[in-house]
């Protein structure tokens, strides 16, 4: 049977308009307002996923629970409203867009739970892939799939793509590792493999159901033509349309139906939680890199290592090898290699030291009959291996960084029969010169013959939209019926191949897909367009364009990569949906023609996109071009604020910076004495309304976790052959700790503890009250001022070390990492943790804490690489540190938590809940941070240092 599409769907516009309304008042009658999104900048944010569709949602919905779900679920039944799930968004073939509902999953879906000592883990589809990974690491497993988006994508889509990777090959997907799953069908029943009282009542409520898929078991394995092609394609890496291979592997229909349900892109139901049954991770690994003079010698070497113990071969044809040939850290051999060679990138695993050298000796001794040009022996080095990985994970930025903005870059993923590899990657690349995508490489996973495919394109001309299609119908022969491969080996069918599938499955395995597709959607509601679509040019309808907006933005292809690590997530927006709907708003500008729309977004902008971003950078280190999204939203409150009050400010501050903090001080002293008069209860009251009177939102925000003023210190001068540039930062000279804290010292008293207790003297830089990094302007978009005082901090330090002789430590993280960017001159600057776990605790005698600690690993800190640095002093004084999940940042930044808290209120929602039993402290490295870790944690933060001074002799 057809089904339906989007647009037969959309028939009757008034019926349908009035069932979204009519949805969205039964919404808002039961859900949380922010949960229901219809306006048109959050559905176009929102309804944003990584490939190059779009299509806009009427509706949002996020979901909390599996309650919710289901009851939403029968309200689309009922107004036959089509609905799509979403995770993560980081689907490449459009399987995660919607132009009707779409449910998204909010933080509430994270569970998991570690079964039989690390055996198996049980997870909801809300947790992020990698953090599945780091639950089991101390068990030495993994999970099987491992996509390349990994530390971004989650579970529900994990599965419902059947993604895998580059080690995963077949054997270790989702489908051959899943040990039991909980979903819900279209008409929303529930079911627990798990659970065996579930699994009975299911197959008594739904017999006709289960005898209908047994009926097609059955059918499909006598037809000896579909059988023996479903076994062939199953050979290979395969996600083009449904797991057909469900119906020959299993005769249980209970097997039959959760298998079918892995890789259904959301089609046929809901994966509310899966099982895996997890696979080693081996402790000790080690790579090389084997260049060959072309793609033949390449691939009959891929054919000899097939047979051996290896844990990965990827294969990176010419261009791509030329694309990172610049980049640092290349082997020098690379500038020099022509478009011709191949090179191959082998990883093996052990679980010991000697295994892995026996490995790779065999491995290279199975290698002698296959010449290279060029090689990098094995290495077991973690640094040197890297850096070999880093090739190939440098091929897909390389791409983007080079496009035209305008362009957005394609990934496509095939397979061939590994005897057929070497033909097919010639065939390719004669496709690309043929159609003109002089610009495209290949890499791959070419154990399964698994090809990706990158190259640029632009949507923006008819030309070019036929220049797509042209291409993409040869590349669907070659692969699909020349070379009997795969269309698509990993990435999912989506909307991308869907007009493909009867090409790859012939007659009888689209029509065995549409049974299968009524039988569990009899009414098509689920994600319709997606693996199925009767429309022979759905690959190239409903193209996403990308027009320009910023340079500093225009290379975002949207992926989503940089969205688990953003603190205003579950607020306003992330970073992907900022550059989206800035690149909406500076189209509307240039096009003048929807004057009252673009006045709305730029209104929706102001707080969603500009007020709430933290703009602290972790987007940049998930992103794979490395843009730095706060870097835009700088620039837009530099140009909002430029010849404003707020520039006047900026300026009369800068000047009397240290009349400012004496200020700063004097208020604290006197908000605390008024606390000690009053009480916290009355104050909390006093300085609320005070704040709304005078429109200080500062005011508003007081709690017990406010820092009383920082006392007056000055160190003693005490020789010694060692010596330390200390800088006190602007926020610990003024700001001492909260009334609660453990320990009433300042920052600088417990700082110059520390160091004397480890032999070293202290400098302190005369005339410092005026001195600041420059960080405060920074983030209010004031370059002027900020490199001013960035620049008069650098003298000074400089100075003060001796030409930087000394190192320089500045006792909170953001401070250290604004000047390590910032400075020109040779100095050695650090943070806390990072000084101390190198130069002061081996110098100092620990007797560590017997009691649980919370730890804060601020933004800055991830972003200087101490996190290994942190968790290693921590541990050193306190064996029992808890560092919450899914916390990469607390909101605070600079002052937002006094202008915006409900920027750190939301990314911190999750703390409290997070303390253990027993534990009363919490640790950090930055001042201002801790201010908001204490009000929403419950228990006093303070600096590590006090925690290593407390425990250190």
């Amino acid at each position: 049977m057809d089904m339906p599409s989007e647009h037969d769907l959309a028939d009757t516009p008034t019926n349908r308009d009035d069932a979204y309304q009519q949805l969205e008042q039964m919404l808002l009658q039961s859900f949380e307002p922010e949960q229901v999104l219809s306006g048109e900048t959050e559905t176009l944010a929102f309804g944003t996923d990584a490939s190059f569709y779009r299509l806009i949602p009427k509706l949002v919905v996020k979901l909390r629970s599996l309650a919710q779900l289901k009851w939403v679920m029968a309200c689309c039944r009922d107004l036959s409203l089509p609905f799509t799930f979403r995770a993560a968004g980081t689907s490449l073939s459009g399987q995660a867009i919607s132009d009707s509902v779409l449910l998204l999953l909010s933080d509430d879906w994270t569970g998991h739970q570690i079964l039989e000592e690390g055996q198996a883990i049980r997870l909801q589809p809300g947790v992020i892939g990698a953090d599945a990974n780091r639950y089991l690491a101390p068990y030495q497993k993994k999970i099987g799939p491992d996509p390349a988006s990994i530390a971004a994508c989650k579970i529900g889509g994990i599965v419902a793509n059947n993604a895998s990777g580059m080690c995963c090959g077949t054997a270790q997907n989702s489908y051959n590792t899943l040990k039991s799953m909980h979903l819900v069908l279209a008409d929303g029943s529930e079911l627990d493999t798990a659970d065996p009282l579930s699994v009975q009542r299911f197959r008594f409520s739904h017999a006709r159901f289960l005898h209908r898929l047994k009926q097609l078991a059955e059918q499909t394995v006598a037809n000896s033509e579909l059988k023996s092609l479903i076994q062939h394609k199953y050979r290979l890496k395969n996600t083009t349309g449904y797991s057909l291979n469900a119906l020959i592997d299993y005769q249980d229909p209970i097997d039959i139906l959760t298998h079918l349900m892995v890789g259904s892109e959301g089609t046929l139901g809901f994966i509310a939680s899966v099982t895996y049954q997890t696979v080693d991770e081996h402790p000790h690994k080690a790579s090389c890199l084997l260049v060959f003079d072309n793609n033949q010698q390449a691939c009959e070497a891929v054919k000899t290592l097939a047979a051996k113990p290896v844990s990965a071969v990827e294969l990176m044809d010419g261009r791509a090898l030329a694309s990172v040939a610049d980049q640092p850290g290349m082997p020098d051999f690379i500038q020099h290699l022509d478009k011709q060679a191949c090179a191959l990138l082998v990883e093996a695993r052990s679980s010991s030291a000697s295994g892995l050298t026996q490995r790779c000796n065999a491995l290279i001794k199975s290698l002698e009959p296959h010449p290279r040009r060029n090689e990098v022996a094995f290495t077991p080095l973690e640094q040197e291996y890297s850096r070999l990985w880093a090739i190939r994970k440098g091929l897909f930025p390389a791409v983007g960084a080079v496009r035209a903005t305008g362009t957005t870059v394609v990934i496509e993923d095939v397979a061939f029969p590994i005897e057929h590899l070497a033909e097919g990657v010639e065939a390719l690349q004669q496709l690309f010169v043929e159609h003109g995508y002089q610009e495209a490489l290949i890499f791959g996973h070419a154990l399964a013959g698994n090809l990706h495919f990158v190259f640029t394109q632009s949507f923006d001309t008819p030309e070019e939209v036929a220049r797509y299609d042209g291409f993409m119908q040869a590349v669907s022969q070659l692969v699909a019926v020349d070379y009997k491969g795969s269309l698509k080996a990993e990435h999912g069918t989506g909307r991308n191949m869907a007009p493909f599938v009867e090409l790859e499955w012939g007659e009888q395995g689209v029509a065995l897909m549409q049974q299968i597709k009524q039988l569990f959607d009899p009414q098509g509601l689920l994600n319709p367009g997606v693996i199925l679509n009767p429309d022979s040019q759905a690959h190239i309808r409903n193209l996403k364009l990308m027009p320009a907006a910023d340079s500093l933005v225009d290379k975002c292809i949207e992926c989503g990569f940089c969205e688990a690590v953003c603190p205003s997530r579950k607020l306003s927006l992330t970073p992907r949906q900022r550059i989206v709907i800035y690149r909406e708003i500076a189209a509307l500008r240039r096009s003048q023609d929807q004057p009252e729309r673009l006045a709305r977004m730029e209104k929706d902008f102001k707080y969603q996109g500009i007020d709430t971003c933290a703009a602290v950078g972790l987007c940049a280190d998930r992103c794979p071009v490395g843009i730095n999204t706060g870097d835009l939203v700088r620039k837009l409150r530099a140009e909002a604020q430029q010849g404003g009050r707020g520039e006047t400010i900026a300026r009369w501050s800068a000047k009397h910076f240290a009349g400012l903090a004496s200020g700063g001080r004097v208020g604290l002293q006197l908000m605390d004495f008024t606390q000690q008069l009053l009480g916290e209860k009355v104050m909390g009251k006093l300085t609320h309304g005070a704040g709304k009177l005078t429109k200080q939102p500062a005011l508003q925000q007081w709690s017990p976790a406010f820092p009383k003023a920082a006392a007056s210190f000055k160190p003693k001068r005490v020789f010694h052959p060692d010596k330390v540039v200390y800088f006190p930062s602007c926020a610990s000279r003024t700001m001492g700790p909260p009334a609660d804290a453990l320990d009433q010292r300042s920052l600088q008293e417990a700082t110059c503890s520390v160091l004397e207790k480890a032999g070293f003297e202290v400098i302190v830089p005369e005339g410092i009250g005026g001195s600041c990094c420059g960080l405060p302007y920074h983030s209010k978009g004031f370059a002027e001022q900020s490199e001013a005082k960035s620049k008069q901090l650098e003298a000074q330090l400089w100075q003060a070390s001796e030409q930087g002789r000394w190192p320089v430590l500045m006792d909170t993280s953001p401070c250290a990492k604004r000047s390590q960017e910032q400075f020109t001159q040779d100095m050695a600057i650090y943070e806390p943790v990072g000084f101390i776990y190198q130069h002061a605790l081996p110098r100092l005698e620990i007797l560590p804490l017997q009691q649980p600690i919370m730890l804060h690993l601020t933004c800055s800190s991830r972003r200087m690489g101490v996190e290994q640095a942190f968790m290693g002093l921590a541990k050193a004084c306190a064996p029992e540190a808890v560092l919450p999940e899914q916390i990469y940042c607390c909101g605070w930044a600079g002052d937002k938590g006094f202008s915006h808290p409900e920027l750190n209120a939301s990314a911190l929602e999750r703390l409290r809940e997070q303390v253990p039993e027993g534990c009363s402290r919490g640790y950090s490295n930055s001042r201002t941070c801790e201010i908001g870790l204490m009000k929403h944690s419950g228990i006093p933060y303070q600096s590590i240092v006090y925690l290593v001074d407390e425990v250190s002799l």
